[in-house]
Formats: C-alpha cells, structure tokens, sequence
C-alpha cells in the first residue's frame, strides 16, 4: 500500500488552526468509548446493566441464614446507529488548477479540516438531543435566558443532581450552555472582579471558571426544544406514588413529546423531564421519578418552549465511536491513517481511493450516543 497521506498530515493539522470551528462543550464532558464500540457492527446493541435502589430491612437474629431478599437487574442499550463520512473528489486537472492559485495543499488541508467541522458538529449535535431528553428535572423560566442577574441558578441545578444521588466532589460535572447564557454570566459584575472572582481570568481571558462545583462550558449545539401541544391532562393513577416514571393521563388533548417539562398540581416546586413522549395513554419522566406523590386526577401541565442548557455528570452520557468498519481483506483504499481533531478531541478516519484519473479523500466516523442516568442529567430552561 502506498504511503501518500503521510505527507499531507502536516497541511492537515495546520488547517485545522485556520478554518473558523463552532463551540463543543457536549462532547468533552461525555464519556467517550472509543474501544468497547469495535466489535459493535451499526445497528447492534450493546447492553449495560443497571441496578436499582436498595430497600434495607431489620435484621433478625435467628439459627438460620435468611434467604435474601431478590433484586431486579435492569439493563439499557447503546447502539452504533451512524457511519458517516465527508468525501472529497479530486481530478488531476482540479489539482492543476488549484497549483495555478492558491494552491492544492492548502486548499485541501481546509476542506478536510472542514470535513471534520461537520462531523464534530453532528456529533455534538446528538448528544445535545441526547443529553435533555433524558434529563430528571428542570430548573428556570422556559423563554428566558437565564444568569441576568446572578448565577444563581447553577446552585439550584447542582442541588437537583445531588439529591438525585450523583458524585458532587469527583470534578466530572459540567454545565453546558449555549453562548447567549455564556455571554450573561460573563457580564456578572461579581464574576469579573478579581476581588470576588478569585482572579482576573474572565476578565481578561474571557475564560469561565467551574461555578458551584460544575465545569462551565459552550456549544454551538444546544438545542431549542419546541413544546408538545398537550392541554387539559389529569393524571390517571388512583396512587402517582413517590419515584413512579411512568405517568398515566386522560382527559385531554395534543402532544407531550420527549423533552417537554412538566408540572404536576400538588407538587409547587419540581418541573420533571419527559423521556418518553405520550402513548396509549401515558408518558414516562426521567429517573428518580416523583419527588412527591400525587392525587389522582391532578392536573398535568406541559411546559413551553425552551433553549436546553444541561447540567450533567460524565458518567450520564456516553459516546461510542470508532472508525466505520472495513472488510477483513481490505477494500479499495489506497491508504488511510487517523487524524484527532485538535478542536474537539474526535479521531476521525482518513482514506485515500484512487479511480481513473480521479482521487477521492473520505474523512469518516461511525458512532452511537446513550443518556444513561437521567438522575445525572437536569437542564437548565433558557
């Protein structure tokens, strides 16, 4: 196999400090599985079990060993649903014309530096959908960018993941926002004060700081969330007890979509995620479920639209990835090499094929997103 990426490597990675990138905060905060996914072809599941809470019981003294008291093991599944790829076409005379100007090695360099622009932004994109549809609980006004004033609500998020049970003190939660709440909290006179920021980072970096234990970080990539047109629902559960997920309605009309927030009359204070849009009479709300029971026909009322910012921790949110697959023998690449996006941190793919007269470069990555802790994940309403 001829060695005819080497060369380009160089003209590759200096692009990549030239082309203009967009903000990933999503992926550097994910847990990234770039191994455990090579075996996995696209469409296949991978299993993950998960153990549910334990119910203590008295212990009673006795000549005999108790039986034990059994437990239901759940799982979940992380599947490789995308391969996708960037191609690059090249005629010798595209070459020639390029060489006539500014130049092929630059120009290709920009394109493949491009290439995985797109494919960090897709990734990005998908654990952002991922990530809030996925969310326990909400905090803020849907509609208004939040830290107008105060960042304030970053201790009201932190609260819901650490009664939720998630690690407070390991450094591995983030709060990612989207640049209209990034530019907010940095206006905060108290952030910009050395006196009470601690140091003058922001101030002259413009750098943000970890706030109340969570990392801040940007993306490009939050999504505005468009609320479901549900009205008029009651619950339909003579007994919605404490931690119930699965929520039973009727009564009334339109959508309740994964992602719509939720409120429930009899409980003033939390706004619950929906992870699963309504169906035959019942949607479901993320983990740890109701944070207080409910009566029967209480009044369900679903949220509005909203921008999601996420507060999360690592271990909620995964990202498998790995090179698509490539058969046994080999195929028509001439040659291929991997290149790490200095951007977002990704390792991307890159193949050469050589046909009549024509060259093809192809920059590519197969890759599948999972939430799987909810009680890790809340969004913050912008």
């Amino acid at each position: 196999m001829a060695n005819v990426l080497t060369d380009l490597a160089a003209d590759i990675y200096k692009a990549a400090d030239i082309v203009g990138r967009e903000l990933v905060g999503f992926i550097p905060a994910s847990t990234i599985n770039a191994n455990g996914s090579d075996r996995v072809a696209k469409g296949d599941t991978v299993r993950a079990s998960f153990t549910r809470e334990s119910s203590a019981i008295d212990v009673s003294e006795s000549m005999t060993i108790p039986e034990g008291t059994d437990q239901t093991v759940d799982n979940k599944t992380l599947t490789i649903s995308k391969s996708r790829a960037v191609q690059i076409p090249y005629t010798g005379e595209d070459i020639r014309h390029l060489n006539n100007g500014i130049g092929f090695e630059t120009v290709y360099g920009d394109q493949i530096t491009q290439a995985m622009r797109a494919l960090t932004n897709e990734i990005e994109s998908d654990l952002a959908s991922e990530a809030y549809k996925n969310a326990s609980r909400a905090f803020g006004t849907a509609g208004t960018t939040p830290f107008a004033s105060n960042f304030n609500d970053v201790a009201e998020l932190r609260q819901i993941l650490v009664d939720n049970g998630m690690p407070a003190n390991d450094g591995q939660a983030s709060l990612i926002l989207n640049t209209l709440a990034g530019t907010n909290l940095r206006q905060l006179a108290q952030l910009q004060q050395v006196n009470t920021s601690g140091n003058d980072s922001l101030l002259r970096q413009g750098i943000l700081l970890d706030l109340q234990g969570l990392g801040i970080r940007e993306s490009a990539q939050v999504k505005a969330h468009t609320a479901g047109t549900g009205t008029g629902y009651l619950l339909n559960d003579a007994s919605s007890a404490l931690k119930d997920t699965l929520i039973a309605v009727d009564t009334g009309s339109g959508t309740v979509l994964a992602g719509d927030v939720v409120t429930f009359a009899g409980d003033s204070v939390n706004k619950y995620v929906v992870n699963s849009a309504l169906a035959a009479g019942s949607f479901s709300i993320g983990t740890p479920g109701l944070r207080v029971a409910l009566a029967d026909n209480a009044a369900v009322t679903v949220g509005g639209s909203y921008t999601a910012n996420v507060a999360m921790h690592r271990r909620a949110l995964e990202l498998a990835i790995r090179a698509p697959a490539v058969p046994a023998a080999g195929d028509a690449a001439d040659d291929a090499m991997t290149v790490q996006d200095p951007h977002s941190g990704m390792v991307f793919e890159v193949r050469v094929y050589k046909g009549y007269r024509k060259t093809m470069i192809e920059v590519a990555a197969a890759w599948g997103v999972k939430a799987w802790k909810p009680d890790a994940i809340a969004v913050l309403l912008g």
